[in-house]
């Protein structure tokens, strides 16, 4: 559905050329919530406006829907555009006109007829739960309301594709939660591919299939959540499941043991203790649903014989769980 390939993208500045995007490929697949994490100045936003051509990359190919935007001609792109729907930060709203203003002034952009920008409008305002406000001025409505209208505006050329621009930093995090659950019952209603950038772990969890690190222009670590969480050295797992700092002053073994799915309903600590005899202390643990799949990890010490303690590890690999061991006895 979004497909980058070996993508560039270099600013200018005082200081000299500044590598935004360096040799980015990324492929979000059909009705997927994909996040894209990072520290402010990763290039997140740089990525996210190049997929409708905001920004156009110096060299790589990005294509949407099979459509490849970085051969498109200025009227095929404007085209192009109407498939692709963006919400930002900042709401990016028009303060003279209301609700359903803001929504129509979109489809006046695409050339819809005055009658079917009515229907249409009030069509998407329903979607949205907005129905009541639609002819409220913006200045009149909350932080939450108007991003709403932001992701009304954003489906009124009847997208295939979602991009959503930190759309919920600047929102409460109650508000933030319900935004999240407007988003993923719309991915679900209406089909739709959304692509995301945020510098909060919290929106990629509760609302993400698949995710990518950034870091200097670069994507270093992506994949389905699922799959990124059974990586033991995986930065966005720890993100995902941060445990803490490790226990000082002990001379024992420390393990990390990460499930999905059925394996968290296994009695895994008490089997563990039985079979192999070992004093197990539970240090931390944390359970989570990600891609709709109960997924957890827990950190367990293991006071022991480092043959006792192999045996165990290796026991629990045999069940196909995820073991890291970030801390051995000496």
């Amino acid at each position: 559905m979004i497909e980058l390939a070996g993508v560039s993208k270099t600013f200018a500045s005082r200081s000299g050329a500044v590598r935004a995007l360096d040799d980015v490929s990324l492929t979000v697949e059909r009705g997927q919530i994909y996040g894209v994490i990072g520290r402010s100045g990763a290039g997140k936003s740089t990525l996210i406006r190049t997929v409708n051509m905001l920004e156009a990359p110096d060299s790589g190919t990005i294509t949407v829907d099979g459509v490849d935007m970085t051969s498109l001609g200025e009227e095929e792109l404007r085209v192009a555009r109407q498939r692709i729907g963006m919400v930002f930060q900042h709401f990016n709203l028009l303060n003279s006109r209301t609700v359903r203003g803001n929504v129509e002034f979109a489809l006046e952009v695409y050339g819809v007829a005055k009658a079917e920008r009515a229907r249409r409008s009030a069509e998407i305002l329903e979607l949205v739960g907005l129905t009541e406000k639609a002819d409220a001025r913006i200045a009149e409505l909350s932080g939450g309301q108007k991003q709403r209208v932001g992701i009304a505006r954003a489906l009124a050329g009847n997208p295939s594709v979602l991009l959503s621009d930190e759309a919920t930093s600047a929102l409460d995090p109650d508000t933030t939660e319900e935004i999240l659950g407007l988003l993923r019952s719309l991915r679900d209603e209406l089909g739709l591919t959304i692509l995301l950038i945020t510098h909060e772990m919290d929106v990629v969890k509760s609302l993400c299939d698949a995710a990518a690190l950034m870091r200097d222009g670069r994507v270093v670590e992506h994949g389905l959540l699922t799959d990124l969480v059974m990586r033991p050295e995986s930065e966005l797992s720890d993100g995902l499941f941060p445990l803490g700092e490790l226990p000082e002053g002990r001379d024992t073994t420390v393990i990390e043991i990460t499930f999905v799915g059925l394996a968290s309903q296994e009695p895994v600590i008490t089997r563990l203790a039985r079979t192999h005899e070992l004093d197990v202390s539970l240090l931390g643990a944390a359970i989570e649903t990600l891609g709709g799949k109960q997924t957890g990890r827990t950190r367990l010490e293991l006071p022991g014989s480092p043959a006792a303690i192999t045996a165990a590890v290796e026991d629990l690999r045999a069940q196909g769980l995820s073991v890291r061991v970030v801390r051995e006895a000496s």
